[in-house]
């Protein structure tokens, strides 16, 4: 069975699409995106490897011929030299206005292929196919797209809304262990962002989900979706409400560039630690109770997760380094850091009101942990 959650964005509208064989069926679920029976590809070698086949075989039961890109994996793909690759490999595959690029990967092919298609010929339409679960959950949803460069990660980049989401919550039993744990750490920011009875779920069914089951892994993305889905619509290019999708991203964005976008530290890693960062600094500054830090790193460590940055390894810089690294976030206005606090589990909120000292504080502590 599909489930289906709407992004409400008028004219820009459209579908995600949740359930278990997607890729399989997706000639037919894209066919009435298509002006004429083909679509270009942009992935990696690890996922095409594993799933190009699965979807040419999908796409050719519906007469939709299929050119693909198998770009390298990592996040150093997610650059200048490879996205000039990507549209110079579309421009050379003809691909006009009203054609449908497809992104089949994770978050990097998805923010890449997505910024390739808002620029190429002006803007074409693209299709998300996640196979990351920190992609189905986040960033194939919401239309920001883009690539790092040296001063830091998706400071180059645009909004621009896919035509469909397809999220294959099969594909996620082909995921390294780590990377699936990675990619929870973004479904566990949507329960501490705004939906307390979402975390308690999880606190009893993670364990769950993260054994494979079926019902709870749908479960888990749909509800991920229809929460981002809410936010967007509320906010598409993030002047309010949409910066809430944020928590525990500055000091993420920070720990990213200190280790140097290597595998030391995976995206959604950094998001499950900024976000015990987030709630450590919110009791610090009285504004959550104690308890709920404790809480958020017992359900972490329960999950197997990365939890301080005594789990990154090698060296990190010091607070007031860290604390510096922050200052290049996109969340920042004015010269003014933006966080993402909170008042309790579930209940999130943007301030500017932050001491700096009381950051570093914070720093100096986690880093005493190490």
């Amino acid at each position: 069975m599909i489930e289906t959650v709407r992004v409400e964005l008028a004219e820009r509208a459209y579908d995600i699409q949740v359930g278990e064989g997607l890729l399989p069926r997706a000639g037919a679920l894209i066919a009435p995106y298509l002006h004429r029976s083909r679509v270009a590809v942009l992935t990696d070698e690890t996922v095409a490897g594993l799933h190009l086949d699965t979807l040419r075989e999908g796409l050719s039961a519906q007469g939709i011929a299929m050119s693909a890109l198998a770009l390298p994996p990592g996040e150093a793909t997610k650059g200048w030299p490879q996205f000039e690759r990507a549209v110079e490999w579309l421009l050379d595959e003809k691909v006009e206005r009203r054609d449908v690029v497809v992104a089949l990967g994770g978050g990097v092919i998805g923010d890449l292929a997505g910024f390739a298609a808002a620029v190429l010929r002006r803007g074409v339409r693209f299709v998300q196919i996640p196979t990351s679960l920190l992609a189905q959950v986040d960033s194939s949803v919401g239309g920001k797209t883009g690539i790092n460069t040296r001063h830091g990660k998706n400071l180059v980049g645009a909004f621009h809304q896919p035509a469909l989401v397809l999220c294959d919550t099969g594909i996620l039993s082909t995921l390294p262990e780590r990377d699936f744990l990675a990619g929870y750490g973004e479904v566990v920011k949507y329960g501490l962002l705004g939906d307390a009875a979402f975390f308690d779920w999880l606190e009893a069914e993670g364990p769950a989900l993260a054994r494979g089951d079926r019902q709870a892994r749908i479960r888990a993305v749909r509800r991920s979706c229809e929460m981002k889905a809410e936010i967007v619509a509320r906010d598409e290019t993030e002047q309010g409400d949409r910066a809430l999708l944020n928590l525990g991203h500055t000091f993420c964005h920070a720990l990213e560039a200190a280790t140097g976008y290597s595998d030391r530290l995976l995206h959604g890693e950094g998001v499950a630690i900024g976000c015990l960062l987030a709630f450590e600094l919110s009791a610090k500054l009285g504004l959550c109770p104690q308890e709920d830090p404790s809480r958020v790193a017992a359900h972490l460590r329960a999950m197997g997760m990365k939890t301080t940055l005594a789990d990154i390894p090698g060296d990190l810089p010091d607070a007031e380094a860290l604390l510096a690294l922050m200052g290049q976030d996109k969340k920042v206005v004015d010269g003014q850091l933006r966080f993402i606090l909170a008042r309790g589990i579930g209940q999130a909120f943007v301030t500017s009101e932050v001491p700096a000292e009381a950051v570093v504080s914070v720093l100096n502590a986690a880093l005493a942990r190490r």
